[in-house]
């Protein structure tokens, strides 16, 4: 609930705790031990998480908009990581036998056996568990009964459900990776306001093209594993098609925010946007004119357009300064 990877799986790049597994080898070092915590980690999908930080504090910040509490931000964003590693580890779970079969996934603690199936289940019900009763006592009721919503969707809609059985599996598995946004909102405020709507409407439409564009480089790997990912099923310039309408649609949404919030955001909101416009705009351009794309640049830099308008808007939340609605 990954800045990255939403339903689709890990990222392409970067460090892993897996990867972090392979150095903790030497002599005189509790390599089983080591291996066998870092596995765990490596369960929770520790990129996938890094998306909760850059929705949750953002919101946070707007809803209690000119002020910042920093203890409740804290508590809710440990509160949400646990739900997320919940979320991740019982996706594994269902996953373990698809794993097996694609290279990007073969390394999964589950699909070479680093830790026992069963173990992994009771360890992703048990954080699932905590985040309830920890964001009941230290937030409220609502944020608690959001995070379990958001665990039960990700793992029984899009995992169980969805995933295997349509292209269209990350347009509304991605639900799931939008919660963070109405878990803070509702942890601030102890309600959903509008604005936490369009901002789960942003991570909504964002995925599709996100997720699309890494799917295009792995098709085989999904198309092995009998996964209709949208790439697998349809052309490279449907998808590239696609993904220049669901951009279109996240830039559209992040700018229906605007009455809410100051300049700040609104002028990154604008400038991202247009960066995020041309890149999908290049990709299906490229696809058309039947070149060699290189459909995983957009993947990355869609992480960075994200990051950008969510650090836009908390600069903004912070600084408190009239917003553009109230100037009408």
């Amino acid at each position: 609930m990954r800045i990255g990877q939403q339903p689709g799986g890990n990222g392409a790049h970067g460090s892993s705790p897996t990867a972090l597994a392979d150095r903790f080898t030497g002599p005189g070092l509790p390599s089983r031990l080591t291996r066998r915590v870092l596995a765990y980690i490596a369960l929770t999908k520790p990129r996938v998480i890094e998306l909760l930080l850059v929705a949750t504090i953002p919101t946070m910040l707007l809803a209690d908009r000119g002020h910042i509490d920093l203890r409740l931000i804290l508590v809710t964003l440990f509160g949400g990581w646990m739900g997320a590693a919940s979320a991740n580890t019982l996706n594994c779970v269902a996953d373990a036998d698809i794993d097996k079969v694609m290279k990007r996934t073969a390394k999964r603690p589950l699909a070479r056996e680093a830790v026992p199936t069963s173990h992994a289940f009771v360890f992703g019900v048990v954080l699932g568990l905590a985040s309830f009763g920890w964001l009941w006592w230290q937030a409220n009721l609502l944020s608690g009964v959001l995070v379990v919503a958001t665990i039960l969707f990700y793992v029984f809609v899009y995992t169980l459900g969805l995933k295997r059985r349509t292209s269209q599996n990350v347009v509304w598995g991605g639900a799931a990776g939008c919660m963070p946004a109405l878990v803070g909102w509702s942890a601030a405020t102890g309600g959903i306001g509008w604005p936490a709507i369009a901002l789960f409407g942003v991570i909504f439409f964002w995925t599709p093209p996100h997720t699309w564009a890494l799917a295009m480089r792995y098709k085989e790997d999904y198309r092995a594993a009998g996964v209709p990912m949208l790439p697998v099923v349809a052309t490279e310039q449907a998808v590239t098609k696609q993904i220049v309408v669901y951009t279109w649609l996240t830039v559209l949404t992040t700018l229906a925010l605007v009455p809410a919030t100051g300049v700040v955001y609104a002028a990154v909101a604008l400038v991202a946007g247009a960066w995020f416009l041309l890149m999908a705009h290049q990709l299906y351009a490229g696809v058309r004119r039947g070149e060699s794309v290189k459909p995983l640049r957009l993947f990355l830099q869609s992480n960075n357009y994200l990051a950008v308008v969510f650090c836009g808007l908390a600069v903004d939340s912070v600084l408190g300064w009239d917003t553009i609605g109230s100037l009408f």
